[in-house]
């Protein structure tokens, strides 16, 4: 479907970034009416580039698959204020999400065999008795928990550690340099911090995985053809990766699923529902809001040109609620067949670990719906802290209590 291509040049919009107030599930107002209208509309970056702008399913699902947009940061320009001024570095060695083919597909045939759904429903026993772990600390402490703290941050990390072999006692240290790099609110200078420490960290521990190998994903990518910095840079990626995106997607599942009691009270009735409730919450919540594409030649799309050399912000978060592959797409319907949901990314860069990620919440929201019947939030849910300033959104703090013995 072509949307309004007439005559005149419509101006070109700011990305809209600010979520209504008191919908913290819900994208900001202006991007459905962007994509009533004009689905592809011209887009004015901060640092004075014009681009582009993206807010249908059909058409960021086929910019995602077109090789003729690349993933490179060094030729972006960046959507949001605040953010990195004048060209961006390319992506240092390893970190796949910068690269384009044959580089990237070097990369991803490396890990493609690591991340199978074979491999990923092997770990699904692991996964249950780490939940089981943490669900009875919780218990034992008793009535009252920060879920970031005590479930939805600690479950994923454990997952991601124990699969590359990176020790969980760093957690600290390595969170900490994860948090900074997806901080919108950080400086030029924080963010470039963050990155060194990330990288020295992941170096010492590449370095000690080829001086002696063990079980773990990292070991076995040490008998590769990579070198010790396409290893340390693939190693942090995997990292910030398996960490952020599951722990928001935990926290925020539960908080979207507290403000629904009708929805929690149908996936605590029928655990099988679980498969369908992580893409229906994948697809209403996308946490990972948006992409960037740049054009490498002159592209038409939906009867447009998109100059080569132009930047293309995709809105995953606009496309997710189109009503065009959704119906009632702002209704959370743990019963709908989500399948088509861009939460994972689609096309050559489509999210590795989304196995991984999907047997986490499979057992983990369940199990904590399960054991604690009358969970529900501690503060009023407009006190709920947002994660308005970080790239993956979500909640910085998830307040809960339940009923004790």
């Amino acid at each position: 479907m072509r949307h309004d291509t007439s005559t005149h040049t419509p101006e070109p919009v700011s990305l809209p970034y600010d979520r209504p107030a008191g919908c913290p599930f819900d994208p900001p107002t202006p991007l459905a009416e962007l994509r009533a209208r004009q689905p592809l509309s011209p887009m004015a970056y901060p640092d004075g580039h014009q681009g582009r702008l993206i807010t249908s399913h059909s058409l960021v699902r086929a910019v995602l698959a077109d090789p003729r947009f690349s993933s490179r940061y060094e030729l972006m320009h960046f959507p949001l204020p605040g953010g990195p001024e004048g060209e961006l570095p390319p992506a240092p060695p390893g970190d796949m999400t910068g690269m384009d083919a044959p580089e990237h597909t070097r990369f991803r045939r490396l890990l493609a065999g690591k991340f199978t759904v074979r491999r990923m429903r092997l770990l699904t026993e692991r996964v249950e008795e780490v939940t089981a772990e943490h669900l009875d600390a919780m218990e034992a402490q008793g009535p009252g928990t920060d879920l970031v703290l005590a479930f939805a941050q600690p479950i994923p990390a454990l997952v991601i550690c124990e699969l590359l072999g990176v020790p969980f006692a760093d957690r600290e240290t390595f969170h900490g340099f994860v948090t900074a790099l997806m901080s919108l609110d950080s400086t030029p200078d924080e963010r470039m911090a963050a990155m060194t420490g990330l990288q020295e960290y992941m170096y010492g521990l590449v370095l000690a995985k080829r001086a002696e190998p063990t079980d773990d994903l990292l070991s076995d990518l040490t008998t590769s053809d990579l070198t010790d910095e396409e290893l340390t840079g693939l190693g942090g990626f995997l990292l910030g990766a398996g960490l952020d995106t599951t722990a928001n997607m935990l926290a925020h599942g539960t908080f979207a699923l507290l403000r629904h009691p009708d929805q929690l009270d149908a996936l605590r009735a029928d655990p099988d529902l679980a498969d369908q409730a992580v893409e229906e919450l994948m697809r209403y919540l996308s946490i990972a809001h948006t992409t960037v594409r740049v054009a490498l030649e002159d592209v038409e799309l939906d009867g447009q040109i998109i100059k080569a050399g132009e930047t293309v912000t995709l809105s995953i978060q606009a496309a997710n609620r189109d009503p065009e592959r959704f119906a009632d797409p702002d209704s959370l319907d743990l019963h709908r067949k989500a399948t088509g949901q861009l939460g994972f990314g689609h096309g050559i860069h489509q999210c590795l670990g989304q196995q991984l990620a999907r047997v986490e919440m499979r057992v983990a929201l369940p199990a904590l719906l399960t054991r604690f019947p009358t969970l529900r939030l501690s503060v009023p849910a407009d006190d709920v802290p947002l994660r308005t300033d970080m790239n993956i959104y979500g909640v910085h703090s998830l307040p809960v209590t339940w009923d004790g013995k």
